[in-house]
């Protein structure tokens, strides 16, 4: 982490606040905001404290570490080089010539590095030992992100485990809920490899040894998060990206190997046969994760250097960090992705489509029925199978990330008769599904040529509100956008008070001036003219199943929040919205500089 703060401070990538700041709400409300900023920086805060108790701590706390494109790449390195360099692995040909067969040797003697190396004696993480009752958690600058939080969690934990039988190593990152002193949540979704490992020792009836690393090189936690196959160690795409083995050693009270040189190492172990509730939690969705069972650790012991620095995030609505994590592992694993869809040329998950929930593909387009072919294949592979919402375009469109060009394509080949609406896996995350993980998905095939002209007849957006209004008063408020495409796209936003399936049928009269109509909440701070939140919340709360309807040429999105009306038995979650006096109290002090415009365009 030192070396991190150095590079950082060097690149002019990190702010130092030295106002004492509370561990609950405040320091993350600032991450939060900070992040947001399209100059955002890393942030260290060094005079930490927790308020409830006048606990004060001496370490100092890092956040938004990928705070931008550059520091992924100070961090990572640039991701296109490096899935070039797993794309010329995987189309390696046995080599003809002398220069060939070097180059050829020079790439396979360089994979000798992505095997981790475990060393003997201790590391710089166990400069500090405490065992027992000396492990204590309160000891750590855990924050409270979200006033409905059930608690502190630790947000960049590097969870290790292993199978039973050893074979298989395992890196994830789950947030991690600290109930007391010596007992820690383990959010292992129902789909991560750890979940996996725990249902082995489940069935053998032992405890499960875990050790936790948080800090030391901020790369661990990305390939905490990178899309792997099952049984493939994290720590070995570590080796190949940074040309170097991942240098472990054992934990002290486990067996399980950790990075010599984080900061921070909790171990414990985890009984099978015992769950306990956790959340609910502020997630990445924007949204809360409710209360649900789930296994935790009992602490054993706790490691530190002599000087660590705790590194943690904040998540909630986008934009976040993962947005530049995330930008990082669509290069590097689009060759890997090409393995299952050869005929894919690019992919782009949109952060405000929370990455899950919207993803955008353009393929080489052979067949009819290819880009149906392709949506089956992402939805059966490995994280991909968990995609909401698919559109697919032809080679010839614009750079996906060109969003207003890319957005026109799309209109102007959406065909209602080929949409693919189906039903499969979801997040574990998502709350708009009507069972849990369980719920439809969408495929749009936009591949071919422009639809041919639909006649509707276009009406300003006060004439059209006007005439909404007048069939019914829930209508508050209404914007069209594109409406020199094929399918102009009308937003409306309503008092809901009856399923939005009637209102549809009710606005008949007007489906001749609208050919895509969109709904959402007038509450919830909803803008019309807020085209990112928009996208946001849409492809947050619609399941494809239930909520897109279609008459005749005209297509309806409901994109409000679900309840009785929509025989919705399951409870809808709140938004992550930060606490407003909390932001009032930092601005005040003149340590938050944020303008109202911001907080109105992330509705924070």
């Amino acid at each position: 982490m030192k070396e991190a703060i150095e590079l950082l401070k060097k690149h002019d990538l990190l702010r130092v606040i030295d106002n004492e700041l509370d561990i609950y709400l405040e320091i993350p409300h600032i991450a939060y905001v900070e992040v947001k900023k399209e100059d955002s920086k890393a942030i260290l805060f060094t005079n930490v404290v927790d308020k409830k108790t006048g606990k004060k701590f001496k370490e100092p706390v890092l956040m938004n570490v990928f705070c931008n494109e550059k520091a992924v790449k100070l961090f990572i390195g640039d991701g296109d080089k490096i899935g070039a360099e797993i794309e010329s692995l995987l189309k390696m040909k046995p080599p003809t010539t002398l220069s060939e067969k070097l180059s050829t040797f020079g790439k396979l003697f360089s994979l000798k590095n992505t095997i981790p190396k475990k060393l003997k004696g201790k590391g710089e993480c166990q400069q500090v030992i405490k065992l027992g009752k000396d492990a204590k958690l309160s000891d750590l600058p855990v924050l409270t992100t979200w006033e409905q939080d059930g608690g502190p969690f630790i947000t960049m934990g590097q969870v290790y485990t292993t199978s039973l039988n050893g074979e298989m190593k395992n890196l994830g990152m789950y947030r991690l809920q600290v109930y007391d002193d010596h007992t820690l949540g383990m959010h292992w979704q129902i789909h991560k490899d750890s979940n996996h490992f725990f249902h082995e020792y489940k069935k053998a009836g032992k405890k499960m040894p875990v050790s936790i690393g948080i800090g030391g090189d901020p790369m661990y936690i990305w390939c905490g998060q990178a899309p792997l196959p099952i049984g493939i160690f994290e720590l070995m795409l570590y080796g190949f990206v940074k040309n170097k083995n991942a240098q472990l050693v054992k934990s002290i009270t486990n067996d399980i190997y950790v990075p010599k040189d984080n900061d921070y190492i909790i171990e414990g172990f985890v009984d099978p046969s015992k769950l306990r509730i956790e959340g609910p939690f502020g997630d990445h969705t924007g949204y809360y994760t409710l209360e649900e069972e789930y296994p935790f650790m009992e602490v054993s012991a706790i490691t530190t250097k002599e000087d660590p620095v705790y590194l943690a995030t904040v998540v909630g609505k986008p934009p976040l960090e993962d947005k530049y994590m995330g930008h990082a592992t669509e290069r590097i694993f689009l060759p890997l992705l090409k393995t299952t869809a050869p005929d894919l040329i690019d992919y782009y998950m949109p952060e405000n489509g929370v990455f899950h929930n919207l993803i955008l593909a353009k393929i080489k387009t052979l067949y009819p029925g290819h880009a149906q072919q392709m949506m089956h294949a992402f939805w059966g592979v490995g994280q991909m199978s968990f995609v909401k919402h698919a559109i697919f375009v032809n080679e010839d469109a614009p750079d996906l990330t060109e969003h207003e060009a890319v957005t026109e394509y799309i209109l102007n080949r959406i065909d209602i008769d080929d949409l693919m609406i189906t039903r499969g896996v979801v997040d574990a995350l998502d709350h708009s599904s009507p069972k849990f993980a369980v719920g439809g998905k969408l495929g749009l095939d936009c591949t071919g040529d422009e639809i041919a002209e639909v006649g509707i007849n276009l009406l300003s957006d006060a004439e059209l509100l006007s005439k909404m209004q007048t069939i019914t008063s829930e209508v508050k408020d209404l914007k069209q956008y594109f409406t020199n495409t094929k399918n102009p796209v009308t937003v409306i936003t309503v008092d809901k008070t009856r399923s939005q399936k009637d209102l549809f049928e009710d606005l008949k009269p007007l489906y001749e001036n609208i050919k895509i109509l969109i709904i959402v909440d007038a509450a919830n701070q909803n803008d019309v003219e807020n085209t990112y939140m928009l996208v946001w919340r849409v492809v947050n709360n619609i399941d494809s199943n239930r909520d897109i309807y279609i008459n005749s040429n005209t297509l309806c999105l409901d994109g409000t929040n679900k309840n009785s009306f929509d025989n919705f038995e399951r409870r809808w979650p709140d938004d992550v919205d930060c606490t407003k006096e909390v932001l009032q109290s930092l601005r005040d002090r003149n340590i938050l500089d944020v303008s109202d415009e911001l907080i109105k365009q992330y509705q924070l």
